[in-house]
């Protein structure tokens, strides 16, 4: 996974132009939370009762990556 998304990032904000990639993941899932950190998601926050999986309201951790070659300000 690491390797696909290492390519795809960056032709996602180039080919498309996206400012920002954003990804979202369960608090007890430490897989996505070790994948995102090293392709250089930062945390923004916790989004309490986000998603209804299995019938259950479950929270989530925010993330998101901002195109580096984006203009900030």
């Amino acid at each position: 996974m690491l390797e696909a998304l290492k390519a795809a990032i960056p032709n996602v904000f180039q080919t498309h132009g996206l400012h920002r990639i954003m990804a979202n993941y369960q608090p007890d899932n430490l897989r996505s939370e070790i994948l995102l950190r090293r392709l250089g998601f930062e945390r923004e926050g916790l989004a309490k009762s986000y998603l209804k999986i299995n019938g259950r309201w479950t929270d989530h951790v925010l993330t998101s990556l901002i195109n580096p070659s984006a203009n900030v300000g």
